[in-house]
């Protein structure tokens, strides 16, 4: 039985070995049979400790999801309108945590970013049902970056004083 007493904050660095742990093993399940080798290796360089140490340092922030004191979820935006990764672990899918990440992630970019209009990201093919529940919508065709191909996806903000 899952305890559903959720915690969320924001990514340290002492945390990043485990977040990468868990991307790469929902990588590896769902999402590598769309990548070609190239984008498996570039995938699983972008998801690095250090790599995620890095962008940390630059215009990235991550949040995860503990239960208890174990990481079940993880956000990662670039330059406050941007989710460049969102995983939850399997069994803790559909359990609201992947919006709830959102939610919070887009108050830190409401908040370092007031005049905010849209949310983008590049979703895999695995992913476009889950966007699309989180509100969503298509923004072009389907490319292909470094092996790994995905589909532009956005998301409309409303107006700061509309709510």
């Amino acid at each position: 039985m899952i305890d559903k007493t959720l915690t969320y904050r924001p990514l340290s660095a002492k945390d990043t070995l485990e977040v990468s742990a868990l991307v790469a093993r929902i990588c590896n399940k769902f999402l590598a049979p769309e990548y070609s080798s190239e984008g498996v290796q570039e995938f699983h360089r972008y998801i690095q400790p250090s790599a995620f140490r890095s962008r940390g340092q630059t215009n990235h922030f991550s949040l995860i999801s503990l239960e208890q004191d174990k990481i079940v979820g993880v956000i990662e935006m670039r330059g406050h309108n941007h989710v460049s990764l969102l995983f939850v672990e399997p069994e803790f899918q559909r359990l609201g945590i992947a919006k709830e990440l959102l939610r919070r992630a887009l108050q830190i970019c409401r908040a370092n970013e007031p005049r905010l209009s849209e949310i983008s990201v590049n979703s895999l093919s695995y992913a476009v049902p889950i966007y699309e529940r989180l509100g969503f919508r298509r923004a072009g065709e389907r490319q292909v970056r470094n092996g790994i191909g995905f589909l532009p996806m956005v998301l409309k903000l409303p107006n700061q004083r509309d709510g």
